[in-house]
């Protein structure tokens, strides 16, 4: 054979047999998104729904606040209002450099445990609130507000080193959809126990087990079984935490003065070398607000602007959370695909659109509230969602916890801003439209106010700026 065939020869085989020292490139893989790991994870969101729906909005709330069970309505709403203020403001304090001792000391996975079982215990415990036990209908009152802010506060705690475990799961090839499984799942898992409790225990005359409303039993061995919902739902993640995928070392304890210059420090350096991580704190502070003020106030709307009678909201509240819950987990991917900044501006954008539309068309009753109440809570969670993902891929490893609980306490310290801005909206509205006329409806123009404040905030923000890479080791 000659020289040129051989080598010819050698060029086809080069062509057509797979080379040991080339190796062969494959197509992009899609990143695993159902895998045990994230599974576990998603179902502390799952089971957290437990609090969220059933102590701190449908259930134990409205049980210590209405009908007059424990005191008038308006001092039980005062009373709880001190309640939750105070722990909002522990929250506020301590919820940073909870999550930054926690980082340092490579415990986070540890306090997830620790904490969520608090809560836990606290959701027990209010299986003894009732108006004829040993402690009198206020000194019971009393207990079930300190539960609910003891409650409150340990999840908050709970939640920063949870969230902080997202970054140990997830790259930024499916960190959306990773975020809004678990938020999805979070609001699935909570109206499938609201209808388990309402269906088992609170509907019927004689529920399951043979539960009654006599003393209150059905509430009370509601908030029992919501309690073992998280703590079991919870389980594997305590168990199993996901790892960071580099570790550091564990480092010395310090005092709580020093965890706060460290904090201090952190906000300085945000400010100065990473504006644009600190301007999205602030923004997602301001519109996540306004996101709890369409949830916390739309059930008020349907019942006074648009008539809807208490069965109908219950309803309405089924359907508006798995909703979002869908909606949450199919937006993931476009998170994915167009970035979360996008997906949140979006998001905001048509909320504010529905939002008018509700004050607009308040005069045509009840179908107008369920399309357009219904649009609204499309985007609620898909935001949470891409906020949370969003904040995940600009923290650097080893500060997760640190960052979350400067976005816990950013949240908390504009968490007045809904509840002002409704009031001062309705008020508006009754000097408007003359005294005797319903004005209720003007209460959404402050929640639209908040969302588009959010929204402007967030726009100048450039995702690509904002990456955290200034902490002192």
């Amino acid at each position: 054979m000659s020289q040129p065939e051989a080598a010819h020869n050698a060029a086809q085989a080069s062509a057509t047999t797979p080379s040991a020292q080339t190796p062969q490139t494959d197509a992009p893989q899609k990143a695993k998104l159902f895998t045990r790991p994230i599974l576990e994870w998603a179902a502390w969101d799952w089971g957290s729904a437990a609090f969220n729906a059933v102590a701190t909005t449908f259930i134990f709330s409205v049980y210590l606040t209405t009908d007059g069970l424990f005191t008038n309505e308006t001092d039980a709403h005062q009373y709880l209002s001190w309640g939750l203020t105070i722990a909002g403001l522990v929250i506020a304090l301590l919820a940073p450099v909870t999550g930054q001792r926690a980082d340092r000391a490579g415990r986070g996975g540890l306090l997830v445990g620790i904490f969520t079982y608090a809560v836990v215990a606290c959701m027990g415990v209010m299986y003894f609130v009732y108006p004829d036990s040993p402690l009198g209908p206020i000194g019971a009152l009393w207990l079930g507000i300190a539960l609910l802010g003891l409650g409150n506060i340990f999840f908050e705690f709970a939640s920063v080193n949870y969230n902080a475990m997202l970054n140990h799961l997830a790259d930024k090839k499916n960190m959306g959809r990773v975020s809004g499984l678990g938020w999805g799942a979070g609001y699935v898992g909570g109206i499938v126990l609201l209808l388990v409790l309402f269906f088992g225990f609170i509907k019927p005359e004689v529920g399951l087990f043979g539960v009654t409303g006599e003393n209150n039993l059905d509430i009370r061995v509601s908030m029992l079984i919501a309690a073992a919902w998280f703590g079991i739902f919870a389980l594997p993640v305590v168990i199993r935490p996901p790892k960071p995928k580099r570790t550091r070392a564990p480092e010395a304890p310090e005092s709580m003065l020093e965890s706060y210059r460290r904090l201090f420090q952190t906000v300085k350096n945000l400010a100065t070398e990473a504006p644009h991580t600190l301007k999205f704190l602030i923004a997602s502070a301001v519109f996540r607000d306004g996101l709890a003020g369409v949830f916390t106030f739309g059930a008020i709307l349907a019942a006074s602007a648009f008539g809807f009678a208490q069965s109908e909201v219950l309803m309405f509240g089924v359907a508006a959370n798995i909703v979002a819950g869908i909606a949450t987990i199919s937006f993931g991917a476009l998170d994915d695909r167009f970035g979360p900044k996008r997906v949140i501006e979006a998001s905001l954008f048509l909320m504010i659109l529905a939002g008018m539309g509700v004050f607009f068309m308040a005069d045509y009753g009840k179908i107008a509230f369920w399309v357009l109440g219904l649009i609204l809570c499309v985007f609620v969670g898909p935001v949470q969602s891409a906020s949370r993902s969003f904040l995940a891929r600009i923290i650097p490893e080893g500060r997760e916890g640190e960052v979350f609980g400067l976005y816990a306490t950013t949240g908390r310290a504009v968490s007045f801003l809904a509840p002002a801005m409704y009031g001062i909206s309705v008020w508006i509205g009754s000097r408007i439209v003359g005294e005797g006329a319903a004005a209720t409806h003007w209460g959404i123009v402050g929640i639209v106010l908040i969302l588009a404040v959010g929204l402007l905030l967030l726009i100048p923000i450039r995702e690509d700026d904002a990456h955290i890479n200034i902490y002192e080791g």
